[in-house]
C-alpha cells in the first residue's frame, strides 16, 4: 500500500448506525480495505428476524446493545452486551431481536478455511488476563477486551472492545501494523456531547486523516500510526476490527511497530502478544 491509501474519503464513515435493518458501512472497493468488512444489524424488539448467508466470508457478530437470538446452521445461541458469535464461511445465519431490540456489529472477511462455530462471553473474557487487561499509564490510560483472538479459530479475522478513561488518550503510544494487518474503528457507548480526535499518518507532521469522531462513526487504518484522544470529561471507546493479510499466518494480535520516537514506551500489548493460530 502507499500512502495516497490514506485519505479522508476512503478512511472516514459517519454514522453507520443511523439506519434500521442490516447495513454495510465498510468493504473493499468502497473504502481503504482489501479484505475487511464492516455492517450493522439494527433490529427493533417487534421487527422481523434478519437472515443472510455468509457466502465466502466468516463472520462475527458483536452484541452492541440489547440482545439477540442468533442461529447458525441451526445452532441458536443468545447474545448479551458485548458477547460475540464466530459463524464459518458458507454458513446461513438468523438473527432475532430480543425483548430491548438488537444492535450488533458485523465483522468480515474473505477465507479459503472453515472453522466452526464459536461463541464468546464478554464475562468470560472479563476473566482471562490474555484477553482483558489495561494497558497505557497516566493520560493514555484504557481497558482493552480482545473478544476474537486467539480465544477463537479464525483464518482472517479479530475484534475486540477498548475503553479509556476520560480525557485520555489512546492506542498510545503510537504504533502500526500494516504489513500484516488492517484495522478500523467504530466509536460507541460515548453518548452525546462526548467526542474523540482520531489521527491516521504515515507523517507525524501532516498527519493524512486527522478527523473528530463520535459514537457510531468509523476510521480505517490500512496503514499508518493511529492514536486517539477522548475530549476532557468524556471518553473514547471502540469496537476495533482487524483482518490479516495472509490468512492465517498475519492472524496476530499485539505484534506492532512502535513508532520510533516512542519506542522506550513499549507497546502496551505484552500481555495478549500471542500467535494467534
Amino acid at each position: 500500500m502507499t500512502a495516497e491509501t490514506l485519505a479522508p474519503a476512503t478512511c472516514i464513515v459517519r454514522e453507520t448506525a443511523a439506519r434500521k435493518g442490516r447495513t454495510t458501512a465498510v468493504a473493499p472497493g468502497q473504502t481503504a480495505t482489501r479484505y475487511l468488512h464492516y455492517g450493522r444489524i439494527i433490529i427493533g424488539a417487534d421487527e422481523a428476524p434478519v437472515r443472510f448467508a455468509t457466502g465466502e466470508r466468516e463472520t462475527a457478530l458483536v452484541c452492541l446493545a440489547g440482545s439477540a437470538a442468533v442461529d447458525v446452521d441451526g445452532t441458536s445461541v443468545t447474545l448479551g452486551r458485548y458477547d460475540s458469535v464466530y459463524a464459518p464461511r458458507d454458513s446461513s445465519i438468523s438473527v432475532t431481536p430480543g425483548a430491548d431490540g438488537a444492535d450488533l456489529a458485523e465483522v468480515a472477511a474473505p477465507v479459503v478455511g472453515k472453522h466452526p462455530m464459536q461463541v464468546v462471553r464478554f464475562a468470560d473474557v472479563r476473566q482471562d488476563p490474555t484477553l482483558h487487561f489495561e494497558a497505557g499509564g497516566p493520560t493514555a490510560k484504557r481497558d482493552l477486551n480482545v473478544l476474537i483472538g486467539k480465544n477463537v479459530q479464525a483464518g482472517r479475522i479479530m475484534a475486540g472492545v477498548t475503553f479509556s478513561q476520560p480525557g485520555n488518550w489512546t492506542s498510545w503510544p503510537p504504533h502500526e501494523h500494516a504489513a500484516m494487518l488492517e484495522e478500523a474503528y467504530l466509536y460507541i457507548d460515548m453518548p452525546a456531547p462526548a467526542f474523540g480526535v482520531q489521527l491516521v499518518y504515515t507523517n507525524s507532521r501532516e498527519p493524512e486523516v486527522a478527523t473528530i469522531v463520535r459514537e457510531g462513526d468509523v476510521v480505517l487504518m490500512p496503514q499508518g500510526y493511529h492514536p486517539n484522544v477522548a475530549a476532557p470529561g468524556g471518553a473514547i471507546n471502540f469496537l476495533w476490527m482487524m483482518a490479516a493479510h495472509r490468512e492465517d499466518v498475519d492472524r496476530q494480535y499485539g505484534v506492532v511497530n512502535v513508532q520510533p520516537e516512542f519506542a522506550n514506551l513499549g507497546s502496551g500489548l505484552d500481555k495478549a502478544r500471542v500467535e494467534q493460530k
